[in-house]
């Protein structure tokens, strides 16, 4: 009989309904030849400073750093109750293969082995490795389970992440705490060069002095032209009273015909940055969000850092964006002829390809999820719908004039196909999002070099120079 151990109660129930184990027992469920339970989060965590000797109960300078020959571990007093579960069924002598079920990536492996170590079980381990909980799936993951073995590395790379965060934090926060006065001064391995970059950003905001600056314009045939900066208003108001009613002349006029490939597919990093951009949400909401879609077999794991599909999903994209335009995730009808191939890439899929939505937003009502659970799906759904379209091109114009003795300069800019932004611009009309509008630059007259306008008219307009912005989750993972 195999043991399937899942991350959370809600996986074990979606792989025990798949598997047939429907008896519900204390901790897991029963059936079809399985038993399948589950952890909640981590059971298992490192053992406190002072589990290691008596030199490390009190804090003081003398005593560090707290550096321990041999690792410790304890079993969480809140989730000892499940943690007496597992260890049970591990020596259970029905059990002789324990299956991984834990999340597919390097947090999901930590949480299963540490179990698995704690309890002392030597029985054979097999890896289940899924990047979604749909039924098809998880089938298809229980028909080519891996050898555990395949993951000690991934084990390994989350032991080391474990180890840095608790040197990195116990002896930063002890050293930093004895140093100044003894109130608690939480020092961590990621919170700290963090804080120390808002404490970067924020005084430079705080000691910004705006400076006032000045444009001169000229205003002729449909055209507003400007110089550059110009510090002092006497000087812009000298440059534009040379230039009233004058007679200017177009030296140059220069077009560029541009494109702007489709974007890429969202890894975990890209979908939090663009949530926050345009929801407010913040990474860890993100994350939350997508989690549950992907427990509820609505989007593929989330945990990913690749933004490709492996090259046999081009049929699944494409049942994918069909089911996309039959669910109520895009609600216009569209002639649509997706390029898929540019979104597979194998060699850029490492652990879990990027992440899109599942074949049951067919048949889900989606209408019942949270709405911030619908803001996520139907972003995920659209970035597949925008990264299979076509190039976004448009034609710039810059021109330059002169009158009066000086320069001025004018662009423009006009779209010769929309492509993949149709579906961009779609997908904000729906929502109300938190972007600020681009000031785009207008269409500029048909120019030519040699033309020239009488009669020019002037103005000056008046500026300030603005401070850095405030990080968001979205400026601070551009960074």
């Amino acid at each position: 009989m195999q043991l399937v151990i899942a991350e959370k109660p809600s996986v074990a129930k979606s792989i025990a309904d798949v598997l047939g184990a429907l008896d519900r027992q204390d901790g897991y469920f029963e059936g079809g030849g399985y038993l399948v339970s589950w952890c909640v989060g981590h059971l298992i965590e490192l053992a406190e400073p002072e589990s290691y000797g008596e030199q490390w109960k009190k804090w003081t300078y003398e005593s560090l750093p707290v550096n321990p020959e041999h690792w410790q571990y304890e079993i969480k007093e809140d989730t000892k109750e499940q943690y007496d579960v597992l260890y049970g069924l591990l020596h259970d002598s029905r059990v002789d293969e324990v299956v991984c079920a834990t999340d597919a990536g390097r947090e999901g492996e930590l949480i299963f082995r540490l179990v698995y170590n704690m309890a002392s079980c030597k029985k054979p381990m097999k890896r289940l490795w899924i990047s979604s909980m749909e039924e098809s799936a998880i089938r298809e993951g229980f028909e080519n389970l891996k050898p555990e073995s395949d993951y000690d590395h991934l084990y390994h790379s989350a032991l080391c992440r474990q180890e840095a965060d608790w040197l990195v934090g116990i002896n930063g926060t002890r050293l930093f705490t004895v140093l100044y006065g003894g109130k608690v001064l939480k020092v961590g391995r990621v919170q700290t060069p963090t804080l120390a970059m808002l404490v970067e950003r924020e005084a430079k905001i705080m000691n910004f002095k705006k400076e006032q600056y000045f444009m001169a314009h000229i205003l002729c045939g449909g055209v507003d032209a400007a110089t550059e900066r110009i510090d002092n208003k006497t000087e812009a108001e000298n440059v534009a009273g040379a230039c009233l009613n004058g007679q200017a002349l177009v030296t140059s006029v220069a077009k560029e015909e541009k494109a702007v490939a489709p974007p890429k597919l969202y890894d975990l990093t890209t979908l939090q940055r663009d949530a926050n951009r345009l929801f407010g949400f913040t990474a860890k909401q993100t994350l939350e969000y997508t989690q549950s879609l992907y427990e509820k077999k609505l989007c593929t794991y989330p945990r990913t850092d690749s933004q490709y599909l492996s090259d046999e999903m081009e049929q699944t994209a494409g049942n994918v964006i069909e089911a996309i335009f039959s669910s109520i995730l895009f609600e216009e009808n569209r002639m649509f002829n997706p390029d898929i191939k540019r979104v597979l890439n194998s060699k850029k899929v490492t652990d879990h390809h990027a992440i899109i939505p599942t074949m049951e937003i067919a048949k889900a009502d989606l209408a019942a999820l949270p709405e911030t659970e619908r803001k996520i799906l139907s972003l995920v759904a659209n970035r597949l719908l925008c990264a299979t379209g076509e190039k976004h091109l448009y034609e710039t114009v810059k021109a330059e004039l002169a009158c009066g003795g000086y320069t001025f300069a004018a662009s423009g800019k006009s779209v010769l196909k929309n492509g993949w932004k149709d579906f961009e611009d779609t997908f904000k009309r729906s929502f109300k999002t938190m972007e600020d509008k681009e000031q785009e630059d207008k269409k500029l007259p048909e120019l030519s070099k040699g033309q020239t306008f009488d009669g020019v008219q002037t103005k000056i307009s008046e500026h300030y120079t603005t401070p850095p912005k405030h990080f968001t989750e979205d400026l601070y993972c551009k960074g």
